[in-house]
């Protein structure tokens, strides 16, 4: 076997175990929003919120965020206020380096629908922190970006 075969063999091997890296079920275990104009950053969905992101061998991605103690609701009021503690989207994801973005299909907030949404993360052993670019969101006022933490189920 030629070196040159050898070197394309290896970096084919180290892409593909790349892209698959987050392949699995990652629980939530903590979950920030940081404002732009002050730094300050807030548990925006309590100290304890609940959630998961599922990646799938054939880049698939299940992403769901709820907010810690919520009550169903049952009035209009209350049902339309449950959607300022669920972040919600599913969607095929590509990753490439250190981010990943996913062609939204089905989310919590129609405007999602057919964007693309892309995260920058880090994976450290069994935790992935998840950094969403500054934006606009429907949840919180001003310029904000999400810090979420998972950690892999085994």
């Amino acid at each position: 076997m030629s070196l040159s075969i050898l070197l394309a063999a290896t970096a084919f091997a180290t892409a593909q175990a790349q892209e698959t890296s987050l392949t699995g079920s990652w629980k939530l275990i903590g979950y920030q929003v940081e404002s732009k104009d002050t730094g300050k950053k807030i548990p925006a969905m309590g100290d304890h919120p609940t959630g998961r992101v599922i990646f799938t061998a054939d880049h698939r991605v299940a992403f769901v965020l709820t907010g810690e103690g919520r009550k169903s609701g049952k009035t209009d009021a209350e049902k339309a206020e449950l959607l300022n503690t669920l972040v919600a989207y599913t969607g095929i994801e590509q990753i490439h380096g250190n981010e990943w973005c996913t062609q939204v299909e089905a989310a919590w907030n129609p405007e999602w629908v057919g964007t693309v949404q892309c995260r920058e993360f880090r994976l450290e052993g069994d935790r992935l922190e998840v950094l969403t670019p500054w934006r606009q969101m429907p949840n919180w006022p001003g310029t904000t970006r999400s810090i979420i933490t998972f950690v892999q189920d085994k």
